[in-house]
């Protein structure tokens, strides 16, 4: 069953993404906040197939921290699940990505069309001036600013790999962070198919003010997510239907 489960949803979640991007093909002449709308239903559509096919419902923590207003906000990064799961809470999210991502047909025009933030991961610290300042840009425009501080995909109970870029725009964009941490690599793992039934958690934490210093902010920030993000992996080891971790963490390392 967990075979044929996870075969229908990826079948059901691919075949929606391509009818998806020719169906909301109207949000290149509609205002950018209204398509946005498109985007959420696209973000809750794909969440009610993963709940209703593959068994894997969400439990969102912390809602109470999110705020409108532009801030950044610095998640977990497990699974592909975040990219479009995080839409939805968020009053007009902005995401820093990749730049090889732009060049996906129709992906990388929508990308553009609302104003995602691209960077030339292979250029380091180079690319942090600039995107400084676009970072600062939607803040100052009221935009959520979300970044992965680890930059890509990790393995849930992996150990942290976090850059120190998130702290260069915390400190110099002069806002508030959002951590957010989640246990989402346990029910949608990266370099598989497979996605188990549970409960995804996302757990949104208090936000970091302001006014730290580049260094006392990452410090804070990893501690902060990192100790969150362990003890929902423990909360779901301990549940009644345990996703199978070992599986996991072997397919992981593939």
């Amino acid at each position: 069953m967990l075979v044929l489960r996870s075969l229908l949803f990826n079948i059901a979640f691919y075949a929606f993404v391509s009818v998806a991007l020719v169906l909301i093909l109207p949000v290149f002449v509609l205002p950018r906040r209204w398509g946005w709308n498109a985007v959420r239903f696209w973000g809750i559509a794909n969440l009610w197939m993963l709940r209703h096919i593959a068994g894997v419902t969400v439990e969102i923590r912390g809602r109470e921290h999110i705020k409108t207003g532009g801030y950044l906000v610095a998640s977990k990064h497990q699974s592909a699940w975040e990219t479009f799961a995080l839409v939805p809470l968020f009053d007009d999210p902005t995401f820093i990505l990749k730049r090889e991502l732009m060049h996906i047909p129709f992906f990388g025009w929508y990308a553009a069309r609302f104003r995602m933030l691209p960077i030339d991961r292979g250029r380091g610290s180079a690319v942090l001036p600039a995107l400084t300042e676009r970072t600062k840009k939607a803040v100052d425009e009221g935009r959520q600013v979300i970044i992965f501080p680890e930059g890509t995909r990790r393995p849930a109970g992996a150990a942290p790999a976090y850059k120190f870029g998130v702290a260069h725009l915390y400190a110099n964009v002069g806002c508030e962070c959002l951590p957010i941490a989640l246990n989402s690599g346990l029910y949608w793992p990266r370099r598989t198919f497979l996605r188990y039934p549970g409960t995804i958690i996302v757990e949104i934490l208090p936000p970091i003010p302001p006014g730290l210093s580049a260094s006392q902010f990452h410090r804070t920030l990893k501690a902060g997510i990192e100790a969150a993000s362990t003890r929902l992996i423990e909360e779901a080891a301990a549940s009644e239907t345990p996703p199978p971790l070992a599986q996991i963490a072997e397919n992981s390392k593939k």
